[in-house]
């Protein structure tokens, strides 16, 4: 597990609190009632689903705790953690300077997938070849091996302020910019239906957002899978965050430390990573 600065916290968790109660209850103290507790987690689009399912799955475990989720992209949930707004951020990409101001905990591995159109040849690429085509100096296809008659490269990419756009720029442009003449949408959802509608296109999403609606390229020989995502073979593999304050209160901890329970790892890894 990656993290950043880290305060030791003193805190019983959900399960620990609920014997001090049973404890208190026999010995004939007065047992009052939990108040309920709702934290707001909001940020990444990539993470929204994945931790709704472990919001969902702590909740049945204590379920005093509700956890509401929001995804509205990396830049927003970090903006509301520093104005107060949420509990807990998600972020895709650790943008500079998070680490030495909140705590941040590493809670999957994603992998990001090449995506175009089913009906292109093309089934893999090298690093090299997706800066050309991303860049914009590959203007058609049969520049990277590809067939004439798919024409123009349409290139397609996340708006700023996606933390799946900038693990991808880290990862494949390194010094380079993704050309302006590329299509910007605002979703995973959309980058997949627009490759889906144009034979030209091709895109990049989380590699749990994929559809059967649109073909998945290697990218130096190997596919996003949670498992090529969890030891590192896949070359575009990337941990996913949640980023909180330092220190946490005790139900944003009890929440993490769920995550990264056997339990909640067994979530993680029907479609990322795990990092336990």
């Amino acid at each position: 597990m990656l993290t950043g600065k880290r305060t030791i916290v003193h805190r019983l968790p959900i399960p620990g609190l609920l014997a001090l109660a049973l404890l208190l209850a026999a010995c004939g103290e007065p047992l009052a009632t939990p108040e309920p507790v709702l934290l707001q987690a909001s940020g990444s689009m990539t993470l929204a689903p994945l931790v709704t399912d472990l919001a969902d799955a702590f909740h049945e475990r204590a379920p005093t705790v509700t956890v509401a989720v929001t995804g509205l992209g990396t830049q927003f949930g970090l903006e509301s953690l520093r104005s107060a707004e949420t509990d807990i951020a998600l972020a895709s990409y650790l943008l500079p300077g998070v680490q030495e101001r909140w705590r941040t905990t590493a809670i999957a591995r994603d992998g990001i997938a090449i995506i175009a159109h089913p009906s292109n040849p093309i089934e893999g690429l090298g690093l090299l070849q997706l800066q050309d085509l991303f860049g914009g100096r590959a203007y058609e296809w049969a520049a990277v091996g590809g067939p004439a008659s798919l024409g123009e490269v349409r290139p397609v990419s996340r708006e700023e302020g996606s933390g799946t756009r900038a693990a991808f720029e880290a990862l494949v442009m390194i010094d380079w910019a993704v050309t302006p003449m590329a299509v910007l949408v605002p979703s995973p959802e959309a980058v997949v239906d627009y490759v889906a509608e144009h034979p030209g296109a091709i895109g990049y999403v989380s590699m749990a957002a994929v559809t059967p609606q649109v073909k998945v390229l290697k990218v130096e020989g190997a596919l996003p899978t949670p498992e090529s995502a969890s030891q590192g073979s896949y070359p575009l593999s990337h941990e996913l965050w949640l980023v909180t304050g330092d220190p946490q209160s005790e139900a944003v901890g009890a929440f993490v430390d769920f995550v990264l329970s056997a339990a909640g790892q067994e979530i993680v890894g029907r479609q990322y990573g795990r990092v336990r």
